[in-house]
């Protein structure tokens, strides 16, 4: 019997071959403007995660995607996992995600376990209020009359640290580019295991703006999720930190953390920065 827990946030079915999945992307899983939705980066990094973890029955160690391509609502994503080599500890392997010919995202990714009872964390997680202390992060744009929930509406998100909404522009540029989010998903049935833990670790392109002090974020170039353990959580304090922005690029990284300090797992990304253009009322 498998040892994978089922995820609530978004369904992967199965096929014939056991090597491939299919993700059918609908507003719930999706980011974007009004009528220009499109599949979230973190939500495809989950979705070869969770692949790979019901292929081989072995949890996640490390994964890192590259986004190239984006795929819309309506369209169905097949997660292909490939090239597997198989160790007694450890599988490697590579997964693809594509709508027909059109590749949207390459993910590498070592799954597996070793037993061993070593168990210390040298980071740890900063002193800021709970979650139940903190302001809900302010939407940028207001939801469209009779639109489906999209992604951003089915997740709780906190400010414990950093500047969102028209706080952003009243300080300028930020004196260390950190921004702290407590992160839930709305249903609480939802287990934060790895798969969620690569959703949030996609919230590190959304501190650019708080970096900058102003309307801006940015498109993922990549993500790469280190998992060092997962335990039971009802939050994720995800401590955020844009270490640089360099000729339209971004560059961060994430620790994410459970409530009781435990350091679950690391993140980093690239972006292509994008601000906002009020005349033109789009990121550019």
């Amino acid at each position: 019997m498998s040892n994978i827990k089922p995820t609530r946030f978004f369904d992967l079915d199965p096929t014939e071959d056991p090597n491939k999945w299919r993700l059918p992307v609908d507003m719930g899983i999706s980011v974007g403007p009004p009528k220009h939705k499109f599949l979230f980066g973190g939500v495809g990094l989950a979705s070869a995660i969770r692949a790979l973890e019901l292929t081989t029955d072995r949890p996640l160690i490390w994964a890192t995607a590259q986004y190239l391509s984006f795929a819309m609502p309506g369209e169905t994503v097949e997660v292909d996992v490939r090239a597997a080599t198989e160790g007694k500890n450890v599988t490697q392997a590579r997964v693809l995600g594509h709508v027909g010919d059109r590749e949207i995202y390459t993910v590498n990714a070592a799954v597996g376990t070793r037993g061993k009872d070593l168990d210390h964390q040298w980071v740890h997680m900063p002193d800021v209020p709970g979650p139940e202390d903190c302001e809900r992060q302010p939407r940028f744009r207001p939801k469209v009359e009779d639109e489906p929930d999209d992604l951003q509406q089915r997740m709780h998100v906190r400010v414990a640290a950093g500047r969102y909404g028209k706080k952003r522009s009243e300080g300028g540029l930020s004196e260390d580019g950190r921004a702290m989010l407590w992160c839930r998903p709305l249903d609480e049935t939802t287990p934060i295991d790895a798969t969620m833990l690569a959703v949030i670790a996609d919230f590190v392109p959304g501190a650019t703006g708080n970096a900058l002090g102003m309307q801006a974020g940015s498109n993922s170039l990549d993500n790469t999720l280190r998992i060092r353990k997962l335990v039971e959580t009802d939050w994720v304090l995800a401590d955020i930190q844009v270490q640089g922005i360099h000729d339209g690029f971004v560059h961060g990284e994430a620790r994410l953390f459970a409530q009781d300090g435990t350091l679950m797992a690391v993140a980093s990304q690239s972006g292509i920065v994008r601000i906002w253009d009020g005349d033109s009322k789009r990121f550019r």
